[in-house]
């Protein structure tokens, strides 16, 4: 299948692509070695910094993430209203500066998402899956925007590590 973005098209670095009927997979280069890029994905007060897209506005409010094989996470988000949302699943594998497994369950057709960490010269090529249990519930991921926010997401951890280095 193609590679995809909310405009049907490649955007940057980052490289999204529906793979199946069940599978979307995101994938980018980081200038940073995998310890450090994980470090990015599982330390709640580094996560903060980049994992909100900047151009929805809404804030990142709480992050509670106990990242071991067992743990969970809890994201809470802000809405103009003064509403919120959360995202919460638990952790189903954790293998250090390699790959992290979750559930997203906060909707009845939640994703399983893998995130690899890949080292390669000093880089880490990263490959995130989204696994979702049906057809109807990626295809509503899509049409939402819910997963039209990595190649914002991506970009701003580029940054982060950048000028955290």
């Amino acid at each position: 299948m193609d590679a995809i973005n909310n405009n049907g098209a490649t955007a940057g670095r980052t490289h999204v692509e529906r793979t199946t009927e069940l599978e979307l997979v995101v994938t980018r280069t980081f200038d940073a070695p995998p310890h450090i890029v994980f470090q990015a994905w599982s330390k709640p007060e580094l996560f903060k910094r980049w994992w909100a897209p900047k151009s929805i506005g809404v804030p990142l409010l709480s992050c509670e993430m106990d990242v071991r094989t067992g743990g969970k996470y809890r994201l809470e988000f802000g809405l103009e209203s003064g509403k919120t949302f959360e995202f919460y699943g638990k952790y189903l594998e954790v293998v250090p500066n390699v790959r992290i497994v979750w559930t997203n369950d906060e909707g009845a057709q939640g994703a399983v998402t893998t995130v690899t960490f890949e080292e390669n010269g000093g880089k880490t090529n990263l490959v995130l899956r989204d696994v979702y249990p049906t057809k109807a519930s990626l295809d509503e991921a899509m049409v939402s925007g819910a997963t039209g926010g990595f190649e914002e997401q991506f970009a701003q951890l580029d940054e982060f590590l950048l000028t955290s280095a």
